[in-house]
């Protein structure tokens, strides 16, 4: 009996460790994605199965989530929050294939479980790719927005960024990040917790100050920035007892790589309202949603050019076993539609120098490269510039089995199906 409360005790604090230190580990293969996650459920009623049945149902959410994580960027993954869990997280068990219950107990009233998954990876993909999720970000420029608003109420414009900001919610980027991350677009600096400029050393001299605002999206990993002013005034003319309002948004787009300003939009729009404060909002949103339509089509033409466009680059490469991994890789580049030509320069024992041709800016191209999976090592790109992207091969660290770790927890045989 003392064994048998000494070993139970023993998985209560391996599993405490695991649910506080929020520690899992997950490995990815051939489509399938393998992770160990803990669940935690209140015994109700002194219904222990349902409470142990209801931790693994969260297990089993949480196995979703890791892989889920694997294949976004928090951007792209913050952006699209309502499609991921109406769709997608609502169900786990449907990207299940199958799991295993590590060990389970009770402690002080609730029901505690460590489940190994794996998870559909291809399923996965498949379900964000026709949501147009997967690829957001990738064939198109993650865009930061720099947005001010005035209503006739305020004798000056309302702004986030700079010396003396406001906190404040913007209608038109709201309108507009709503309308462009369903096209595929990622968005970087948006949210309650805006960048904060000082943290990254860069002073906004001015409201105005575009170069300070290419510097903070550079920081903040975005291709391109926009600019933009938003203006409602009230109408001279009238119908009835309805008043007009008139909104106007002007919008400036500039390319952080090349520091160019490289797309004007104009927009207005109307709206008629017995309320001024339902007119302005009405307004603003009707000319938000023709901007973000006109800059999507502009954007769009723009981008296009330039991942078409052929730029020449150096790749830096190093790590431990290199030839094969070398040649591992080269061989994964010709896989890459973009991917024109490599010009070795320089090869050593353990690394190299080549010139790269690609359509498309180094940036984009190391971005692509870090999609690349291999099974007996992995990729780290530690400096991207205009001239050089640096990538060093890393070993995969082993995940250990079960049966490998220290002070194990009883580890049934049996393997259980999703539900």
């Amino acid at each position: 009996m003392a064994k048998k409360t000494k070993a139970a005790r023993g998985l209560v604090c391996f599993l405490c460790f695991w649910i506080f230190a929020g520690s899992v580990y997950a490995s990815k293969d051939s489509g399938v994605f393998t992770t160990v996650t803990t669940g935690r459920r209140i015994i109700a009623g002194q219904n222990i199965q349902q409470a142990k049945q209801g931790a693994i149902s969260d297990a089993l959410g949480a196995a979703v989530q890791n892989a889920i994580s694997e294949l976004l960027t928090s951007q792209v993954l913050a952006s699209n929050l309502d499609f991921l869990y109406s769709e997608i997280l609502s169900r786990p068990s449907d990207f299940i294939i199958t799991y295993r219950v590590l060990g389970d107990v009770q402690n002080i009233s609730a029901s505690l479980v460590a489940v190994e998954s794996r998870v559909n990876l291809d399923l996965l993909e498949k379900t964000l790719t026709q949501a147009k999720i997967l690829d957001a970000g990738k064939d198109r420029p993650v865009l930061m927005f720099f947005i001010s608003e005035k209503t006739p109420s305020e004798d000056l414009p309302r702004y986030w960024w700079g010396n003396d900001p406001d906190s404040y919610t913007s209608l038109v980027e709201e309108v507009m990040i709503e309308q462009m991350t369903r096209e595929g677009f990622a968005v970087a600096g948006t949210g309650p917790e805006r960048p904060d400029p000082s943290f990254y050393d860069i002073s906004f001299h001015s409201m105005e100050d575009i170069g300070a605002a290419k510097l903070l999206g550079r920081e903040m990993k975005a291709d391109m920035i926009v600019f933009g002013h938003a203006a409602v005034s009230l109408a001279i003319n009238r119908m009835g007892e309805e008043k007009t309002f008139d909104a106007q948004i002007l919008m400036e787009a500039y390319d952080v790589h090349t520091g160019e300003k490289k797309i004007v939009s104009t927009v207005q729009a109307a709206a008629k309202s017995d309320s001024e404060e339902e007119g302005h909002k009405q307004a603003l949103a009707s000319a938000a949603d023709l901007s973000a339509k006109n800059l999507t089509e502009k954007i769009n033409a723009y981008w296009v050019q330039t991942l078409r466009k052929e730029s020449s680059f150096f790749l830096s490469l190093s790590g431990d076993n290199f030839l094969p991994r070398f040649i591992a890789l080269k061989q994964r580049l010709r896989e890459m539609p973009e991917f024109t030509s490599m010009l070795q320069k320089e090869i050593g024992s353990n690394s190299a120098l080549v010139q790269i041709l690609y359509k498309g800016p180094p940036s984009r191209f190391a971005d692509a490269v870090m999609l690349k999976t291999f099974d007996a090592f992995g990729l780290e790109i530690t400096d991207v510039t205009d001239e050089r992207v640096t990538l060093r091969f890393i070993e995969k660290e082993e995940v250990p089995g079960p049966e490998t770790r220290r002070n194990p927890a009883p580890i049934p045989e049996e393997k259980k199906e999703a539900p």
